[in-house]
């Protein structure tokens, strides 16, 4: 990567930085009481399928007591349940369950009404703008995830 490509990484960097963070602290400020950590452990789950708990843990980087806590809770709250392995019975893994799913959907729901109104804000000029923007640049972002997902250590799946 030469210098200038380099710099121009780092302000792109920031900027997006800049934009997640703000975004993020919008969407939390009404969180429902639910942490950011359990609703990503919800929405992996409801992504990804039923998982070993430490899969879980690891992919979440938070501590296996950590998550075993979070998943009694989720369960108490019949959000996530414990089913067996398909293949190896002696195996529990963790998933979303029926209301989990609702829970996400609604929650999903509600921020895209606060989004909605936060652009609702701006002239119908910037919202075509920033349509746009984020029109080109989610793709983007997407395959760059993918990418820095790939390039992680892989602790494992559902399978044993």
């Amino acid at each position: 990567m030469d210098e200038t490509h380099g710099e121009r990484a780092r302000e792109v960097a920031a900027e997006l930085n800049e934009l997640t963070i703000g975004m993020v602290r919008h969407l939390l400020s009404d969180r429902q009481s639910m942490s950011l950590t359990t609703v990503a452990a919800l929405s992996r789950l409801e992504q990804e399928g039923p998982l070993r708990l430490t899969v879980l843990a690891a992919a979440e980087g938070i501590a296996q007591p950590s998550m075993t806590a979070l998943v009694q809770r989720l369960e108490a709250q019949d959000l996530a349940s414990r089913v067996g392995h398909p293949e190896d019975g002696r195996v529990r893994l963790v998933a979303i369950t029926d209301a989990g799913r609702a829970l996400l959907a609604e929650r999903r729901r509600a921020q895209s009404v606060r989004v909605a109104d936060l652009l609702a804000t701006l002239p119908e000029q910037d919202v075509r703008a920033l349509g746009e923007a984020v029109h080109t640049a989610l793709p983007l972002v997407r395959r760059m995830l993918r990418a820095g997902e790939s390039t992680r250590p892989v602790s494992g799946g559902s399978a044993s």
